[in-house]
């Protein structure tokens, strides 16, 4: 890992992906704390990649950031690394 690559990981919380919901556009993230997360396609900001939505699956490793709504924490940023 460069020195970029590793300054672009620290500007984000670090996790996996668990699921991915294609039709609902919707999903769910481990935290490396083990916290489990929400994160939806209309209130997501998708870095990274050009693929979209499309682009996540489980098992990815991402970088991610966080916002409250009416429900509590779900993800909003999701940075996808390159392989």
């Amino acid at each position: 890992m460069t020195g970029e690559d590793r300054s672009l990981q620290e500007r984000y919380y670090q996790g996996t992906i668990l699921r991915v919901h294609p039709g609902s556009r919707t999903g769910w993230l481990r935290t490396d704390k083990g916290r489990e997360l929400p994160f939806a396609a209309s209130t997501l900001t998708l870095l990274g990649t050009d693929q979209g939505f499309p682009a996540l699956h489980a098992g990815l490793r991402v970088g991610f950031d966080l916002g409250r709504t009416s429900r509590g924490l779900c993800v909003t940023t999701i940075r996808v690394y390159e392989a």
